[in-house]
């Protein structure tokens, strides 16, 4: 599995005449409009080859759609 990769940046105020509280107050709002703007995450592909594999692996070795072949373990696996 892939390790996460974090994209967004560490925010921070350099900013001599802010307070410190100031500061915080910006960086928050920025974090919150990154966090709610930020696009959805993409949905993980479904387990498994896809159908359109399994019949050209079957097409490929000369057997026809529906026979049982020792390699297929009962369609499981299979979108």
């Amino acid at each position: 599995m892939a390790a996460v990769v974090n994209r967004r940046p560490k925010l921070r105020i350099v900013a001599p005449a802010a307070s410190e509280e100031e500061a915080a107050a910006v960086v928050a709002a920025l974090e919150r409009f990154m966090r709610d703007t930020a696009p959805l995450p993409a949905p993980a592909p479904p387990a498994g080859p896809s159908a359109w594999a399994r019949a050209s692996l079957l097409e490929a070795t000369g057997h026809v759609a529906g026979e049982r072949v020792a390699w297929d373990r009962g369609r499981r696996g299979w979108r």
